[in-house]
């Protein structure tokens, strides 16, 4: 059964229960290709391609998403992969210079941190990536942990629980105390694999229908109102 949107008791009942809050990054802390954005990005990944992308799959070709070519790149070998997934990494650093806050997002991170509970940002972007945008906007010494890619070994990702599970491990924290935020049904699916609840941010038309069947303990339209509840939880 989907819970019901903005529910003030059932969020303020998880994260009065929630030792170590962890955080998807493209959506829940920003939008990384507000400035830079992804199809730009998905074309010059595929510029790249062996053999300048000559006869790769239709939907690798029309697709707007740069993990699209990326997975694809893998498959061809570890070679490619790498050198992809190193021109991707490059692409997203820039691309977090221009990124766009989530609103809410930096308030909710400094008062997580005020509160002295754990938090981690979990992400199949890049840990670089990341970092460059936590030390833009001096939010570094608000997350204990990023959990996030590092190389091209891409199976790890979301929706496998890898991720979910080492922020949790390393953080300390047993998964029945932990709640993770995100915006898509691979982390709805990481996270139950993983144990931990799970809170679905929704913040654009459409993507509820993405969510109608996963398991989720709550629904937020505005990451505000997981700040609002912090102090008093």
């Amino acid at each position: 059964m989907t819970p019901p949107i903005d529910d003030p008791e059932a969020i303020r009942s998880i994260l009065g229960t929630t030792e170590a809050l962890l955080l998807d990054f493209d959506g829940p802390v920003c939008s990384v290709f507000a400035g830079f954005p992804a199809p730009v990005v998905a074309d010059q990944l595929r510029d790249i391609l062996p053999g300048s992308g000559q006869n790769i799959p239709d939907d690798v070709r029309d697709s707007a998403d740069p993990f699209d070519v990326l997975f694809y790149a893998v498959k061809l070998g570890p070679s490619e992969g790498r050198y992809v997934e190193a021109a991707f990494r490059a692409h997203e650093v820039e691309a977090v210079q221009s990124a766009e806050p989530t609103p809410g997002a930096h308030e909710l991170i400094r008062t997580w941190k005020a509160a002295n509970r754990s938090l981690a940002i979990v992400s199949n972007n890049s840990e670089s990536a990341i970092e460059t945008y936590l030390d833009f906007h001096g939010l570094r010494g608000g997350v204990d942990l990023i959990s996030a890619r590092r190389n091209a070994d891409l199976h790890l990702l979301k929706p496998n629980k890898h991720l979910v599970t080492s922020a949790a491990q390393a953080l300390g924290a047993s998964p029945a105390d932990c709640t993770f935020v995100g915006d898509s049904l691979t982390d709805a699916e990481a996270a139950n694999a993983a144990r931990v609840r799970f809170i679905a941010y929704v913040n654009k038309p459409g993507k509820m229908e993405g969510f109608m069947s996963g398991d989720l303990d709550a629904i937020t339209t505005t990451v505000s109102l997981l700040t609002a509840f912090v102090a008093g939880a």
